[in-house]
């Protein structure tokens, strides 16, 4: 095998997807993770279309299904609570209940696939890398806490600010498309009593939903607000993130209000801007990207956790089938996604407008959604090949 060592740098979803196939075809596997554990926390996600032959293959699909959400359905409520809309047909996040897709909370989903690749993958939490210098001889990487190592091959699984794309690639604001919004996500205690049930309010520019979890023991909190212009903010400061997202929904309307008061304690608070990564090229040397890092669709597609997986199955076989070589195996990568990536990123925008008449809907606004309703099947209809 010409490259056999690759550094993955992200240990959420396509992470260890990418871990588990490489490991699958003989490449030795390291993750690195800035985290000092896995992150707890996120919202729901689905798992859907080819995302599900990948997990199928990985013979992680039934344990998926297992850890479901197992949502009944959902409301849309008015400022005061009173229920507008109903359906036990599906949900806004979810989708339709009577298709294969898998919603899960996003933490469930990770240690599911940290456990496929634990007994065979080299993990460093609490470490990130620092510096990246290519020659003939490997990428030598320099990390934050770790001692310098050499290797064949780096890949970015590291999300939406990916420091792997910013170290490779350049400035993150070469490459972002601000939609517009920003998303906030938290536990809280259920103390509503939801049963299997999500709750949507939208109040002007501002608005999200409440859903259970964990057999109800729990809910997780969406709250967002639309904004034309970015937020200046450091996407680190989780305190100053805090204040920013009361300070833009404390008077929504609604059970927000109290919902936020959960918030300042939540341990496992999340903030981030809806936004799209565009990039012409998914790879730069040694170095190539996946999920996320490479090519986000948003939470608005519903789609960024199978991109992230089936871009990971993708990239490790057109490894294996090029025998590591990555001048070949990366541009093969690209060019078998690319159309896959570009629907799912269009989704997105589609689905922003769908989401908007749905919760319109409640006053009972038409909704014409076949746009997205045909980009949906050719996402979900791509087909894999067999490596």
């Amino acid at each position: 095998m010409q490259n056999n060592t690759v550094l993955i740098s992200g240990a959420s979803i396509g992470g260890p997807a990418l871990a588990y196939w490489l490991a699958e075809y003989g490449f030795e596997v390291t993750v690195v993770e800035r985290a000092p554990a896995f992150r707890p926390g996120g919202q729901a996600v689905d798992v859907r279309g080819p995302a599900l032959d990948v997990a199928e293959r990985m013979g992680v699909l039934d344990e998926l299904r297992a850890s479901a959400t197992d949502m009944r359905g959902m409301s849309v409520v008015d400022a005061t609570g009173k229920e507008l809309y109903r359906s036990t047909e599906g949900t806004i996040s979810g989708g339709d209940f009577g298709t294969a897709d898998v919603e899960i909370l996003r933490d469930d989903l990770c240690q599911v696939l940290f456990r496929s690749t634990a007994d065979r993958v080299e993990y460093l939490f609490d470490d990130s890398i620092a510096a990246l210098s290519e020659d003939a001889q490997g990428l030598h990487v320099s990390f934050e806490n770790g001692p310098a190592r050499t290797f064949d091959l780096v890949v970015g699984a590291d999300g939406l600010h990916s420091n792997t794309r910013r170290l490779a690639f350049g400035p993150e604001a070469d490459c972002i498309t601000h939609l517009g919004t920003y998303l906030s996500v938290f536990t809280a205690p259920n103390y509503l009593e939801l049963d299997r049930w999500q709750v949507w309010y939208q109040g002007g520019a501002a608005g999200g939903a409440i859903m259970t979890a964990r057999g109800n023991t729990e809910i997780r909190v969406f709250v967002g607000f639309e904004t034309p212009e970015p937020v200046d903010y450091d996407f680190r400061d989780i305190e100053a993130q805090k204040k920013l997202v009361h300070d833009r929904l404390v008077d929504v309307g609604w059970e927000f209000p109290r919902a936020l008061q959960y918030m300042w304690d939540a341990p496992d608070f999340h903030f981030d801007s809806m936004s799209q990564i565009h990039l012409e090229q998914w790879w730069r040397g040694r170095v190539a990207l996946i999920g996320d890092a490479g090519y986000c669709g948003s939470p608005l597609s519903g789609q960024g956790t199978s991109m992230a997986m089936v871009g990971a199955y993708v990239l490790a076989g057109e490894l294996k089938a090029a025998g590591g070589d990555h001048r070949i195996a990366y541009p093969a990568y690209q060019d078998a996604l690319r159309g896959y990536v570009a629907d799912n990123q269009r989704l997105a925008l589609t689905n922003k407008a769908r989401m908007a008449a749905e919760t319109g809907a409640a006053q009972g606004e038409a909704v014409a959604d076949t746009e997205v309703q045909d980009i949906g099947q050719a996402v979900n209809g791509l087909v894999l090949k067999d490596y």
